[in-house]
């Protein structure tokens, strides 16, 4: 019996935040939340549906900087102290709220006991490095795993410098390779940035599908005849798939996602900033800076109430409130299924539901209990299943050769997110940059005829360009967030790339600051600068 298929694509990505030289440093909690609230709760979810013999298909993007700093000693020696110090503060809160409320106790004790697991998990069961259990996933099936460009540069804004483009995704399959020790088949591109004529590159690297958002379909060279819910091929025999814009909304949408329900975790109600400053200091910045704990108490409640008149949360209460949601996002997606069964004769639809996985559990905490609930009643659906997106590559025949328009899935579906009055000006710089290291790739071609400093030197330029051209710098100077630390990092990393590039030009090499550019900025030990030779 024909069915209708559902493709669920989480794209896990943080920018590459890794300070050595610091005991502490803010923006590396951002990998030690998503961490915490989001990674290892998938993990779990998981483990508790293979347990329970529920099969499930996901289709999840790990990003080139994301492994390399879920791989990195540091950072996960990093996270086992943090967790230690959240562990120490949830005990001294089970103690506080036994005579505050009985709704704030039960949740201390549920992130008492939450917290010691997830440090146990991280520790032990997968010795610190949680790639290994998404590993273990993706080799039993379950998880299809793709690649995104080497450190999420936004590809559009290369399209004049194709050795750019290519580094990106040469540099994106090898990072791929070491840590999962297979070719990865798909990518998720950075921002879903997709431009005419990029389909190239992907298949000269051997990529067989990628995804855009829906208007890549609608304004395509010629209209998909089945619209967003069935892949096309593009000329370059490169399969692409198209977002679902009803998925999207119903899950995503500000106003009437499922997130927004009252039920939900307050997000933006944190113990970092409602306890006294003597109590809660050893927990936040050490410089004195009010932060997020993770500890919280609250409830949406209503969107039109201030956060100082939200009311207790209970996480049995907001159980409840996401198994309804899975169940309802279920019958939502039969309904659609069979509506378009009947438009389309009879042929399976295809629809795609792509998400930032840090929405699941990080922003939506109950996130993570909602898709193990989908799983769970999906598996039993007798009109939609579960596919991953290289399931559908393998098994479908029948596909029309398109052209997807130049489209991204930001704000308003083109550029103006990572081009705009806030960050336009990295561009001349990061496209000097790009120039120079194609210059110097070309004075020393033959890595080896070179001296050793000369070629470590190059490669770390590589490395500098590369975190230069992250695309979250610009979108943080858009979003108007922590923007004094995007700016930071666009000018140290050229900065570092011109220094760099003036030892090799002038052919002294300064060891001392090499090696210190490099333990600081250590991505991609097997970087090779002779991938800006392939122009």
């Amino acid at each position: 019996m024909p069915k209708g298929n559902i493709v669920l694509v989480l794209h896990a990505h943080l920018p590459f935040i890794h300070h050595p030289d610091h005991d502490f440093f803010l923006e590396e909690n951002w990998l030690f939340e998503a961490i915490t609230e989001t990674y290892i709760p998938l993990l779990r979810m998981f483990r508790r549906l293979e347990k329970d013999n529920i099969k499930f298909n996901i289709t999840m993007s790990i990003t080139p900087p994301l492994m390399e700093m879920l791989a990195n000693k540091d950072l996960q020696e990093k996270y086992i102290k943090r967790m230690n110090k959240l562990i120490e503060l949830a005990e001294k809160e089970v103690e506080r709220t036994k005579d505050e409320h009985p709704k704030k106790h039960k949740m201390a004790k549920f992130y008492l006991n939450d917290f010691k697991e997830i440090l146990y998990i991280f520790k032990d069961v997968y010795n610190g490095n949680i790639l290994n259990g998404f590993k273990e996933f993706l080799e039993k099936d379950r998880l299809d795993i793709i690649t995104c460009n080497a450190t999420h540069g936004f590809l559009p804004f290369m399209e004049q410098y194709p050795q750019a483009i290519r580094a990106q995704l040469e540099q994106s399959i090898k990072t791929y390779e070491r840590h999962l020790g297979k070719r990865p088949r798909g990518i998720w591109l950075a921002e879903s940035a997709y431009f005419s004529g990029l389909d190239k590159y992907l298949a000269e690297y051997g990529i067989e599908y990628f995804f855009v958002d829906s208007h890549g379909f609608w304004y395509a060279d010629e209209r998909p005849k089945y619209g967003v819910y069935r892949p096309v091929i593009t000329p370059n025999n490169v399969f692409v798939f198209a977002r679902d814009p009803e998925s999207s909304e119903q899950v995503w949408s500000a106003e009437i996602g499922y997130p927004g329900d009252g039920r939900y975790r307050e997000f933006y109600r944190d113990i970092g900033f409602d306890r006294e400053f003597e109590y809660i200091k050893s927990y936040i910045d050490p410089s004195g800076v009010r932060t997020n704990t993770g500890i919280k108490y609250h409830k949406i409640t209503s969107k039109d109430i201030q956060l100082n008149q939200k009311d207790f949360y209970d996480i049995d209460e907001a159980k409840d409130a996401a198994k309804g949601h899975a169940l309802d996002f279920l019958r939502k997606k039969e309904y659609q299924s069979s509506k378009l069964l009947n438009l389309f004769n009879g042929l399976e639809p295809i629809i795609v539901a792509p998400f930032d996985a840090e929405l699941f559990g990080h922003w939506w905490f109950e996130g993570p209990i909602f898709l193990e609930e989908f799983m769970r009643y999906s598996s039993k659906s007798k009109t939609i299943r579960t596919l991953k997106a290289k399931d559908v590559v393998d098994m479908i025949e029948k596909i029309q050769i398109v052209t997807p328009a130049t489209s991204t899935w930001g704000a308003n579906g083109y550029n103006e997110v990572w081009l705009n009055g806030t960050n336009d000006w990295i561009y001349p710089h990061l496209h000097e940059a790009i120039e120079k290291m194609t210059e110097a790739a070309n004075l020393y071609p033959n890595p080896e005829k070179n001296s050793r400093k000369i070629n470590l030197a190059l490669n770390q330029m590589a490395r500098e360009l590369m975190l230069a051209q992250s695309s979250d710098w610009a979108f943080i100077m858009t979003t108007r967030t922590s923007v004094e630390y995007a700016v930071n990092r666009t000018k140290t990393h050229l900065k570092r790339f011109l220094d760099l590039y003036n030892m090799v030009i002038s052919g002294k090499i300064d060891m001392r600051r090499l090696s210190h550019y490099s333990w600081l900025d250590d991505i991609f030990p097997d970087i090779d600068y002779t991938m800006y030779l392939k122009v």
